[in-house]
């Protein structure tokens, strides 16, 4: 089997004149990956169809300046706090922390200026048995609100069977909380909407939330609902169903709980998402306790790739593996808080298939 390929090339430079650089992860068995310094970027995976054409699967932007502008955190690593945190406030051991406000009179992905809008610094990792790039980031105390000072990885692999791991690590001189995820949003077919793909979680019970994205209540049940994928659905086949919640959000944008791991504290399996045409599958592992599901519902063609193709509504769905949103709030949920001494660890994993007939 051929090895991995791991190469770096200029990308541009970022507003504040900092050089950006592209890296080439190639596993040498047909799926390739670019990741930017920019945000971290996952800025193409490309994965073979089932008639041996290539094209990378998930939605990207031409250069630096366009993931610098307005953009809803295309191929990210978004952080300190992935996903929302109810009116930019929480309480920490007794001390409110506020965090600045940028989505609907809440914080979200780390404020206006999170982990998605930083230069990484990168280093090749080595591994005989996989193409690996380190992007490290230091996140000082105070960092949008933040307390401690946060020391944070992400490691990218890309192995000899096409399988592409994130590692994520992270630690913090003083208590903290922090939530990280890639926003990276999938097509497997390129065309312009993912209705047709379909789609299967692994987890019967989900978070309803307010009309700005915050979670409310308890756990509700995905049974006999829009939100049931314990068996394969196109994810447009109840997209426009006359659900509150679909209505309220303009389709999926809410977390799923996932099923406990049945053993062990490795990756469980969360979703998988297949287009029928291509034959592409995707299964998507990972050691967190959500899946934030987003059908790029606020996509509205104006942001488009190097090829001149717009993103357009419903273009992409965004897995996003992570803790539950409002988590620093919510006691019930499962910690966020990270402390001195403490280790954050976490594995997402990407793994690519065909699927058997068309």
């Amino acid at each position: 089997m051929p090895r991995p390929v791991l190469r770096s090339s200029p990308f541009g430079t970022a507003p504040d004149g900092t050089p950006v650089e592209r890296w080439h992860l190639d596993s040498g068995s047909g799926v390739r990956a670019e990741v930017l310094t920019y945000g971290g970027v996952l800025h193409a995976l490309e994965v073979p169809d089932r008639w041996g054409g290539t094209r990378s699967v998930v939605l990207s932007l031409p250069g630096v300046d366009d993931y610098a502008g307005p953009s809803p955190y295309l191929g990210a690593l978004v952080g300190r706090y992935a996903n929302r945190i109810a009116e930019g406030r929480f309480t920490l051991d007794g001390r409110e922390h506020r965090v600045p406000v940028n989505d609907r009179g809440h914080a979200l992905h780390g404020g206006p200026e999170g982990f998605d809008r930083r230069v990484w610094t990168a280093a090749p990792v080595p591994d005989d048995g996989a193409a690996a790039v380190r992007l490290t980031l230091r996140s000082p105390d105070g960092d949008m609100g933040f307390p401690g000072a946060l020391e944070v990885s992400v490691t990218y692999r890309l192995d000899a069977r096409g399988t592409l791991a994130l590692d994520y690590r992270a630690t913090a001189d003083r208590p903290t909380v922090v939530n990280l995820t890639s926003h990276a949003y999938f097509n497997l077919s390129g065309g312009p909407t993912v209705a047709d793909q379909v789609l299967l979680l692994d987890a019967d019970r989900y978070l309803p939330v307010t009309g700005a994205g915050i979670p409310y209540g308890p756990l509700a049940a995905t049974a006999g609902t829009p939100f049931d994928f314990t068996t394969p659905h196109a994810i447009g086949e109840r997209l426009h169903a006359p659900d509150p919640q679909l209505r309220a959000a303009g389709g999926y944008d809410h977390c799923w709980v996932l099923r406990p791991p049945e053993g062990g504290a490795g990756p469980r399996r969360a979703a998988r998402l297949e287009d029928p045409v291509s034959g592409r599958a995707m299964e998507v592992w990972t050691t967190e306790p959500g899946l934030q599901v987003y059908t790029g519902n606020l996509l509205d063609g104006s942001l488009r790739d190097a090829a001149g193709r717009r993103h357009e509504r419903y273009g992409a769905v965004c897995l996003e593996t992570q803790h539950l949103p409002d988590s620093p709030n919510r006691p019930e949920y499962p910690s966020t808080v990270l402390r001195p001494g403490g280790v954050l660890r976490s594995r997402t994993e990407y793994r690519f298939s065909l699927s058997a007939s068309g």
